[in-house]
């Protein structure tokens, strides 16, 4: 019976370590596949900038020459 008892509590044990590891690994998952988006979201938006820049460049100059 003792024994039975110690078999559970190491399952439950190992359960809970497994569920740990299962969490810390979304958590990660989670960090890098936000710091993706970031990383997106970034290149995205100065490729505008760089793009409504050149646009400006050269409506200035059309407006000026």
């Amino acid at each position: 019976m003792s024994e039975n008892i110690e078999k559970r509590g190491g399952s439950a044990l190992s359960n809970l370590g497994g569920k740990a590891l299962a969490v810390g690994v979304l958590l990660i998952a989670a960090w890098v596949l936000i710091k993706v988006a970031i990383g997106i979201v970034s290149a995205v938006f100065w490729t505008v900038v760089a793009i409504a820049a050149v646009v400006a460049i050269l409506w200035a100059l059309n407006r000026l020459l």
